[in-house]
């Protein structure tokens, strides 16, 4: 078997310093089914994907080593119906999300997008094709 031969992404994991807000915002904020919920590991479903958290630690494996102040270390995006991309960014102000970019039309991407932050200051953008 060669590395060719991957056929699909089954799931991403975040390294977290701040794991109990991280699971409740894309729990209650996200609106994520919870999918596995551990002491050290909680997933959730995002349709055919899992979005896994752990908190960041020394563990058998390898040592993940401190976060780094300053940009995100990932972008997460998430593809909407059109309408959802004005409809969450209502929500996520409500509930005092911080909002990098509101709904904005991207025509050479024939997409509307919607981009944030989560508690680990990483960037989550909803976008709508169109």
């Amino acid at each position: 078997m060669s590395l060719g031969e991957i056929r699909s992404f089954d799931y991403a994991i975040l390294l977290c310093g701040k794991m109990e807000e991280t699971c409740a915002f894309y729990r209650d904020i996200m609106g994520f089914p919870v999918e596995t919920d551990r002491e050290r590991w909680v997933s959730f479903r995002t349709g055919s994907t899992l979005l896994a958290l752990r908190p960041r630690w020394a563990w058998t494996i390898c040592d993940d080593g401190k976060s780094i102040p300053g940009p995100a270390a990932v972008q997460l995006a998430f593809r909407v119906p059109p309408p959802a991309v004005d409809a969450r960014h209502a929500e996520l102000v409500a509930k005092g999300v911080p909002i990098l970019r509101g709904p904005t039309d991207l025509p050479d991407w024939r997409h509307g997008t919607l981009f944030f932050r989560n508690p680990e200051d990483n960037i989550i953008e909803t976008y709508a094709e169109h």
